[in-house]
């Protein structure tokens, strides 16, 4: 009697089904893998880029993982991913021309800008304090989970943050101001 394919002789799982598991975890963590790699490229175009290049590496390096803290693992291969393509970049620039401005999209706010806004303070970050933010606001990664997988100490990911979040208000704030005239 057979237990099917994935099954050995007493039951247990074998190795395909740990391939299926892994497999099945990765895709879990699409979601959230998109946002940062978004954050991070500033565009939907790159940032689609960066989170294929980053799967496929996942998918063939599958073997490096030792089993402990898959997410933080594929973060930080993510992380690298970007730091490496930035270098070879080097000075050079690009204008993203697939400004997609004019599609509508789902307003849930009152202020029909406040998106538009918040893209704009976000982008306005340097690299290294978006990247804290989006791992600990956004992703909810532990200051220590962040530190390791940037590879900072963990004072320097306690610091990006609040000069991050500081620099947000700010800009946010800025944003909201309206001037108003005196009747005459």
């Amino acid at each position: 009697m057979s237990h099917g394919p994935d099954r050995t002789r007493n039951g247990a799982a074998g190795p395909s089904a740990a391939l299926d598991s892994f497999e099945a975890e990765v895709l879990a963590l699409l979601p959230s893998l998109r946002r940062y790699s978004r954050s991070l490229a500033q565009s939907d175009a790159d940032g689609e880029d960066l989170l294929q290049d980053c799967v496929e590496k996942v998918l063939t390096r599958r073997g490096q993982w030792r089993g402990l803290n898959l997410r933080g693992w594929i973060f930080t291969i993510m992380t690298n991913l970007y730091r490496n393509e930035r270098r070879q970049q080097g000075g050079r620039s690009f204008v993203d021309i697939d400004d997609n401005s004019h599609l509508p999209a789902d307003e849930t706010d009152n202020d029909p800008l406040q998106r538009s806004r918040l893209e704009t303070a976000l982008y306005s970050l340097g690299e290294d304090y978006r990247a804290v933010l989006m791992l600990v606001v956004v992703e909810g990664y532990s200051y220590q989970d962040v530190a390791d997988m940037l590879d900072i100490p963990i004072g320097t990911v306690m610091s990006r943050l609040s000069r991050a979040r500081q620099k947000m208000t700010s800009l946010l704030n800025a944003d909201n101001v309206v001037t108003l005239r005196r009747p005459k």
